[in-house]
């Protein structure tokens, strides 16, 4: 993606700083220019328009390479979740927002019905095949399937992707997601420590919730999101009002979007510490999505098979009573990112995700260290153990990476096997008579 300095028109300049979010200070030979920009730091998926481009600071750099006599600034508002990112660009207090897609449908919603509309403009971090949502139970539970949930109490945050996995696997499980479950809406931390405390059977929740969880032992996966087969993403919302009149802003942002993404392209394990130290997230869980061969892919084009799974998550917040009819192809509009990336978002588009890779992350080390099965690196893993930050491989089904320690594995022939969730594995020694589950150990012995 090309890195061109940004050249701001005269007239945008003039336009009153009251549409930007922020103020206007006389001083010196200009004025101060001030840009809101809203974004979650740990909703980790979003960080190529957040948490990471802030630590780069290449925003900052595309609008202050302009020399005209104006002086920009950046206001950084670090949210929890998408809803209050939704409320402050409705009251025309954000210019510029990250979310996941069905926030960013309540985004679409929100300022439609408020006459203060807002556009998709880009894409941060995706997975075409659902994987960014997990439903997890806890370490010591007999929980197996999603057949097991009926009659159990089920943590989410309702109108979040998470819970638009969760009622989608249950409804393909034949478990009313209404009636067959109690559900209780809560924010992912809450979800968190409700089921550490036992309050709750199970949590559906998004990045970087699930892997954390099971990173630390207190969760194990019960359901991948990726055996939905549905994409599910995160995305760049602007006001509309704010993209018409501060093109040139916006295209400022979107450059430096793609700066930040061609960073953590060539920089995987650096992006990945800088991100855990802005956010006190371990480096290894940030690795396990946005890593090289991680759970997200991104790019900043945004891919006609994200905006189907838009218009197929409408009825899910339809029938929660979130939202009415979404008019999604209005709500989409990328003509900002292709003239920002020129040439390269047709690359982009044309694109395919990296096949999923069996990593090693050793201590100390730079950069990570890939095999060509799973058995190669579990054996590797049995002789450095010690040495060993972290291993990631992925679901022989669905391709998610996983935690090596935490995934279910299944012994088949010389052939070693890794699953997310127990319902894969299970389906697949059903399918294959010679298979049968194994112990993290027994693998490891098995590979050395």
């Amino acid at each position: 993606m090309r890195r061109t300095p940004v050249v701001l028109s005269a007239a945008a300049l003039l336009l009153p700083l009251s549409a930007c979010g922020g103020t206007a200070a006389a001083g010196g030979d200009g004025t101060t220019v001030t840009v809101t920009v809203g974004y979650q730091s740990r909703t980790i998926n979003t960080v190529t328009a957040g948490t990471l481009l802030r630590s780069l600071g290449y925003f900052e750099k595309q609008l202050n390479a302009r020399h005209d006599g104006h002086t920009y600034k950046v206001s950084w508002q670090d949210y929890a979740t998408g809803a209050p990112i939704t409320a402050q660009m409705t009251a025309g207090k954000i210019d510029i927002g990250s979310m996941g897609d069905f926030p960013l449908l309540i985004n679409a919603a929100r300022g439609k019905q408020l006459d203060r509309p807002t556009r998709l403009v880009s894409v941060t971090g995706y997975n075409l095949r659902g994987g960014l949502n997990t439903i997890v139970t806890a370490p010591d539970s007999q929980l197996t399937s999603l057949t097991d949930l009926k009659g159990r109490k089920v943590s989410t945050s309702i109108g979040s992707a998470a819970d638009g996995t969760l009622v989608r696997a249950l409804r393909r499980a034949g478990v009313d997601p209404d009636k067959g479950i109690e559900k209780l809406n809560q924010q992912p931390a809450v979800g968190a420590s409700a089921l550490a405390g036992g309050s709750v059977d199970a949590l559906s929740q998004f990045v970087a919730w699930p892997g954390l969880l099971a990173y630390q032992g207190k969760a194990k996966a019960l359901y991948d999101g990726a055996q939905s087969d549905l994409p599910t993403f995160h995305g760049v919302a602007v006001r509309a009002d704010f993209a018409e009149k501060h093109t040139a802003v916006l295209e400022a942002f979107l450059k430096a979007q793609a700066e930040t993404t061609e960073y953590l392209h060539a920089h995987p394990v650096d992006a990945a510490e800088r991100v855990a130290g802005a956010t006190g997230l371990p480096a290894e869980v940030v690795y396990l999505y946005n890593g090289a061969h991680g759970i997200a892919t991104f790019d900043p084009a945004v891919r006609p098979e994200l905006v189907s799974a838009l218009k197929q998550d409408v009825p899910i917040l339809k029938s929660a009573g979130l939202t009415g009819d979404i008019d999604v192809d209005s709500f989409v509009d990328d003509r900002y990112v292709r003239k920002a990336l020129g040439t390269a978002y047709s690359k982009a588009l044309a694109a395919t995700p990296p096949p999923a890779t069996s990593e090693v992350w050793e201590k100390g080390a730079s950069r990570t260290r890939a095999f060509d099965s799973p058995r190669r690196l579990l054996a590797h893993v049995a002789e450095h153990g010690g040495g060993i930050r972290a291993a990631y491989v992925p679901d022989a089904t669905t391709g998610t990476p996983w935690f090596a320690d935490k995934a279910v594995w299944v012994a088949d022939g010389t052939e070693l096997l890794p699953f997310v969730a127990p319902a894969t594995a299970r389906a697949y020694v059903a399918a294959h008579p010679g298979g049968r589950t194994v112990s993290y150990a027994e693998a490891l012995e098995r590979a050395s």
